[in-house]
């Protein structure tokens, strides 16, 4: 009696044991899915970050512009207060 009760817990133990398995390996795929997407995610965002749109550079250009404008204005001052750019 004593072998039939230990065999029947040890057979439900293992066949517990089996069923999470199941669950660790659905859990450890959704887990790598999770991290393979933010990986995706990170690298998207790192092209993005990189590449520059045609407003971007537009936009870039139009401060340069205006930053050198106002370096020249500047520069046309001082030089009427008789000093050097």
């Amino acid at each position: 009696m004593l072998i039939i009760k230990r065999a029947a817990a040890l057979s439900a133990v293992l066949a517990g044991s089996l069923m999470l398995q199941g669950c660790l390996v659905g859990a450890a795929v959704g887990a790598g899915a999770a991290v393979v997407g933010a990986g995706a995610a990170v690298v998207g965002a790192g092209v993005d970050a990189v590449t520059t749109s045609d407003e971007e550079t537009r936009a870039k250009r139009e401060r340069e512009q205006r930053e050198w404008e106002r370096e020249q204005r500047r520069c046309e001052r001082r030089q009427r207060q008789g000093k050097d750019c």
